[in-house]
């Protein structure tokens, strides 16, 4: 997909969209203030990672843990009075160190709770500030600045203590009933333990891209209220062309038992300079279950088809797929996984806001023989790491208070266990997190 076939595609989606507001039906501007929202999330994250075959943190104690607190402030306007509106968008975010050190610092590790010095000290605090404008014509919403994409091709992630961004302008479109179409061109992008908002572009198992931008284009329908549908497609300059195609499924057997399920199928071929050498992967997951009354068990089975890890953009949620879990995403090459879940909501036992869930996946047959250089990884012998295998167990307790005071606040504990053979890492990880949002307007 080249850039002139992606922005037409884009210029045809609009189109569409927009030839359909004849049909709908024509709603009342909120206005400029009277629209306007203003929210606080106070978020407390600990984060432990322990490496079990004693692999060593940068300070050589084998063990990551960062303890901070982060102050997440945004601001949403309505828009303007007319046919054509004017908003703004705006957020406010600080992260405070609370207990780490040169011992214990996550620096250089994939734990990116806070951002570190020359040395590898953590810092004792970070910032971010940013914005954007924002127009609406009909059903249109258009964003130029730093933005929050949510696709299956371009999410940004909110995992750590603050929230992942992008900068570059994205649209979204509603006019067609159940049909949601949404697009966006992006030029940088923002770390959860940065305070630049000009940062470069990141891929998860590549790292660092010298890549000019990323563009999306893509909807999600409401076929009914059993089935939904989504498709996808992304252009990463000179590295991928990505392609995504994905439905969820649910269907009522009685009041309290239904069948649950779902499918997610991924793409992704080189583009232009090849960045990250060539490839041609693609990656698919399904899901079936059932849920009865607090109970819900599922199962999924992923299947990696190609030669090299399917990647993504870095510490992004840019990866729809159901064995993509708390800390592997059994995505590497010929890879084969399955996971059985078990959910369960304690409110109808009496304590609403209690719930539970645990997991267990395993992977087998990751074949590095024919990876490319840059996903390419070898034993100790030099030779490409071949059948390969790892399992992880995840369990995860949250509550949500209900009411008073402190109403929704939460509080959730993570804990993940997983082993694995020379490709990967075995370690047990904790995660605490407490969240307390505040909606002052």
């Amino acid at each position: 997909m080249n850039n002139k076939s992606f922005y037409s595609l884009s210029l045809i989606a609009l189109g569409m969209s927009m030839g359909q507001v004849a049909v709908g039906v024509e709603q009342k501007p909120e206005g400029f203030i009277e629209g306007s929202t203003f929210s606080i999330l106070n978020r407390n994250l600990y984060f432990n990672r322990d490496y079990r075959k004693g692999q060593s943190s940068p300070t050589g104690n084998g063990y990551s843990a960062e303890w901070a607190h982060g102050i997440i402030g945004r601001f949403e306007s309505g828009f303007t009075q007319g046919a054509v509106g004017f908003g703004i968008d705006a957020f406010a975010m600080e992260g405070l160190k609370l207990d780490s050190g040169d011992g214990r610092s996550g620096a250089r590790s994939s734990v990116d709770v806070l951002p570190h010095n020359s040395k590898g000290q953590p810092e004792d605090s970070y910032s971010k500030v940013g914005g954007a404008a924002k127009v609406r014509f009909l059903d249109t919403v258009v964003k130029v600045g730093d933005v929050f994409p949510s696709t299956p091709v371009v999410a940004y992630g909110d995992s750590r203590l603050l929230p992942e961004s992008f900068r570059g302008a994205t649209f979204t479109n509603t006019s067609i009933k159940d049909l949601t179409l949404q697009g966006g061109r992006l030029h940088a992008m923002s770390q959860p333990n940065s305070s630049g908002m000009r940062d470069g572009f990141s891929t998860f198992y590549a790292g660092a891209v010298d890549a000019p931008w990323i563009a999306y284009l893509g909807g999600d329908y409401t076929v009914n209220e059993h089935v939904g549908v989504s498709l996808y497609t992304s252009q990463f300059k000179d590295v991928w062309n990505q392609y995504y195609a994905g439905t969820t499924l649910s269907y009522p057997l009685s009041d309290s038992v239904s069948l649950i399920g779902g499918f997610n199928y991924y793409r992704a071929v080189d583009e232009g300079k090849k960045l990250l050498g060539s490839f041609d992967n693609n990656i698919w997951s399904g899901k079936t279950g059932v849920k009865f009354g607090a109970h819900t068990v599922t199962v999924g089975y992923q299947r990696n088809n190609g030669n090299d890890d399917f990647d993504y953009l870095r510490q992004s949620d840019s990866i729809f797929l159901d064995n993509s879990i708390q800390y592997s995403d059994f995505n590497s090459p010929k890879e084969q996984s399955l996971q059985l879940r078990y959910d369960l909501d304690m409110q109808a036992f009496g304590i609403p806001g209690l719930s539970f869930m645990t997991r267990y996946a395993k992977g087998w047959d990751a074949d590095y023989s024919n990876a490319n250089s840059v996903y390419m990884r070898r034993g100790a012998d030099g030779a490409p790491l071949q059948d390969q295998k790892r399992w992880e167990r995840d369990i995860e307790a949250k509550y949500v208070i209900q009411s008073g005071s402190l109403k929704d606040m939460s509080l959730r504990v993570r804990q993940a266990t997983t082993r694995a053979t020379d490709f990967e890492s075995d370690l047990d990880e904790v995660r605490l997190i407490v969240e307390y949002p505040l909606q002052l307007l």
